[in-house]
């Protein structure tokens, strides 16, 4: 009953699939693995794409005794087991899956023997190490990332399982073939799992992209929301937007909506309609509240209708950051300590006040600023829409008043 991956899993750095900026010829473990010679490395990316397999290959061919671990499954009480056989061996390959996970204890009993050399570590993770590793750990290992396998890397590696006869007379056209890598989203573990279990799903061994819809329509898309990856999308979805390129807010909004992470898509919208429009399109942000608004009483699916309107909106509307980074100059002068006494004229029990009302315009030429800072600037308009061309006008109208 051994999985299809694990059955097809490479023996050696040779044929391992994809990761070529690694693996080639003259790249970095290539180069360590042909020099017998290993350091301690954590390796990130996605799930599925050769993390645990590369760490066992290093192992297999350098022929070293080595033990895998998992940071969250195994006790203490393994790791101790781990490091008396690392002294009797003389040294020992560590492999830890999810090492991010790893807590305080079980670092700080590795770490002497990672410092020695008597322990070299190989750890796995989907997260980030720079941001989710101990900086201690960390200083100890060299860090390679891995890359998404591509759609003609999973492709090569069906083929491969089809033609190894563990699926005894499997019958399977190119077009499915081609549909299991594209719902396999760069994870090739999803890949061989979904192909065999389509195989072994059908009545006469025959896969076709009907059957496969049958057993599987939906595509292998990441949405835990405690890893790196999501708020990378998080981020794609602010930056599409303040970019105005509208396919690719409109993307990663559903990618959003499929993680079911709503209240991301809210504040998002939100800190953008202010952030990146502001007074290029001053109306925006009452729009957005009433799509968020909208949403929430209808829910999903209808909900993602008033979500799309004003995304597309959001991304083709002129953008302004004048007005946050006006206010951001003007924190920054508070936060050095650049502020003055208010001026007598403008305190509570003011000294000649003149009530502007009383003026022609609603304006009258008096001193608002501290005496340190009367010159200061700090709004810059941006000449990206008639309402803040609008808002210039009055501006220079003012200070040409004022001097």
């Amino acid at each position: 009953m051994e999985p299809l991956a694990i059955k097809m899993r490479p023996k050696s750095i040779d044929d391992v699939i994809g990761q070529k900026h690694l693996l080639d010829k003259d790249m970095p473990l290539y180069n360590l693995i042909k020099n017998k010679y290993l350091f301690s490395m954590i390796l990130y990316g996605k799930p599925g794409i050769g993390k645990t397999t590369i760490a066992l290959s290093i192992a297999e061919e350098l022929k070293v005794k080595y033990r895998v671990l998992n940071a969250v499954i195994n006790t203490k009480k393994d790791f101790d087991v781990a490091i008396e056989e690392a002294k009797l061996y003389n040294g020992l390959i560590l492999i830890i899956d999810e090492i991010h996970r790893m807590n305080k204890d079980k670092q700080d009993l590795l770490l002497p023997y990672l410092e020695s050399g008597i322990i070299t570590l190989i750890g796995l993770t989907t997260s980030n190490p720079y941001h989710k590793i101990n900086p201690a750990i960390r200083s100890r290992c060299q860090i390679f990332e891995l890359k998404e396998l591509s759609k003609e890397d999973i492709i090569y590696a069906l083929n491969k399982a089809i033609k190894s006869n563990y699926l005894e007379d499997i019958n399977i056209d190119n077009d499915s073939i081609s549909m299991i890598a594209d719902l396999a989203n760069g994870d090739l573990r999803y890949a061989y799992n979904l192909l065999e279990f389509a195989y072994y799903a059908s009545s006469d061994k025959k896969i076709t992209v009907d059957h496969l819809k049958n057993v599987n329509a939906k595509a292998n898309v990441s949405i835990d929301k405690n890893e790196d990856g999501h708020y990378d999308v998080i981020s794609a979805f602010q930056k599409s937007i303040r970019g105005s390129d509208v396919n690719a807010a409109l993307h990663y909004l559903a990618r959003l909506i499929e993680a079911g992470d709503l209240d991301i898509i809210y504040r998002r919208m939100t800190v953008i309609a202010y952030e990146d429009i502001g007074l290029a399109n001053p109306l925006i942000g009452p729009k957005v509240e009433a799509a968020i608004n909208a949403c929430e009483r209808l829910g999903l699916p209808e909900g993602r209708i008033p979500l799309g309107d004003i995304v597309i909106e959001l991304a083709l509307s002129p953008k302004s950051n004048s007005g946050h980074i006006a206010l951001d100059k003007a924190i920054n002068d508070v936060k050095m300590g650049n502020v003055g006494p208010v001026p007598d004229n403008i305190r509570q029990n003011p000294v000649g006040y003149k009530y502007p009302h009383d003026y022609p315009n609603s304006w009258v030429k008096q001193q608002y600023l501290p005496d340190n800072l009367l010159n200061r600037k700090y709004y810059i308009p941006k000449l990206t829409s008639k309402y803040e061309q609008g808002l210039k006008n009055v501006y220079d109208k003012i200070n040409k008043s004022n001097n």
